[in-house]
């Protein structure tokens, strides 16, 4: 099942168009979809029950629908994993790291697809990654559970300003990627029983029609289960939780000589059966 944040409201994603939840289950289910994370399983029985009885809003293509918003609006917590692909190590001159290096982005920067990425600085840097929904979460999470506390997945784009993020030292990477619209996730939320391997998926993402990133999630450091429980022996994991697990080689810093985004470029994001995202650059509306 495949669940968006249209016009603010959940609807389910089908291939040629979307059914609103509350409306379709007369307000069985609530129209927000961070309320619907811990009840997958339930939406999942009634949609399969009742599917065909539905209207459906169609659309050409769903995911270049103009009403997309970021899949969960209200995350109590964000959390990215840096360096968490062997490539990716290797690109930057570095070891694979032998524990998560975990920072946090702020929901202030949360966006959907089609939204405009402000070119900030110079150094303005593109990453496409795995996102993790958290959905009934917890404390101290192991193997299946560490797995069943996930609600599902979705692509990613987490946007960097390399300038304030290499400002201090050492550097601080929250503030640096944390810029408005520099959190992209969607275009949907794909439930986890339709990804039988987290492990096995083609990331890619081509900046104006060139391809930077093309690689696979086989490529992690840690898993996503590794990464779930990790974090679960510190914090408290909760229903709408983010977890970007982490970027592979071909980031604009690490070209020879460097290619940072520039006003126009559009950012395409795909992830093997969860989606595709659409950014376009555009200059700060401070300016």
């Amino acid at each position: 099942m495949r669940l968006a944040n249209r016009h603010g409201r959940a609807h389910i994603v089908l291939e040629d168009g979307f059914v609103d939840v509350a409306t379709a289950s007369a307000g069985r289910f609530s129209s927000r979809l961070d309320d619907l994370l811990t009840r997958l399983e339930e939406l999942g029985e009634w949609w399969g029950e009742s599917r065909a009885t539905h209207s459906v809003d169609r659309v050409d293509d769903p995911a270049r629908d103009a009403g997309l918003g970021p899949v969960v609006a209200a995350p109590s917590q964000i959390f990215a994993v840096g360096l968490n692909y062997h490539e990716h190590a290797r690109e930057m001159g570095l070891p694979s790291p032998s524990t998560p290096m975990v920072f946090t982005k702020f929901s202030s920067s949360l966006a959907g697809t089609g939204s405009l990425i402000p070119r900030v600085s110079d150094t303005v840097d593109w990453e496409s990654e795995l996102v993790v929904v958290i959905g009934t979460g917890g404390r101290d999470l192991k193997g299946e559970a560490a797995l069943e506390a996930i609600a599902g997945y979705c692509v990613g784009q987490d946007i960097s300003d390399r300038d304030l993020q290499m400002a201090a030292t050492p550097p601080q990477f929250s503030l640096g990627k944390s810029w408005p619209n520099f959190t992209v996730i969607g275009p949907w939320l794909t439930t986890r029983d339709e990804i039988s391997d987290p492990q096995s998926l083609g990331v890619r993402c081509d900046v104006s029609e060139v391809t930077f990133q093309n690689s696979s999630t086989k490529d992690m450091v840690f898993s996503v289960v590794e990464i779930v429980e990790y974090l679960s022996r510190v914090v408290e994991l909760r229903s709408g939780d983010l977890i970007f697990t982490g970027s592979h080689a071909g980031e604009g810093q690490g070209q020879k000589p460097p290619r940072f985004l520039e006003v126009g470029d559009e950012i395409v994001t795909r992830i093997d059966g969860l989606g595709t995202l659409y950014n376009r650059v555009v200059e700060p509306s401070s300016k």
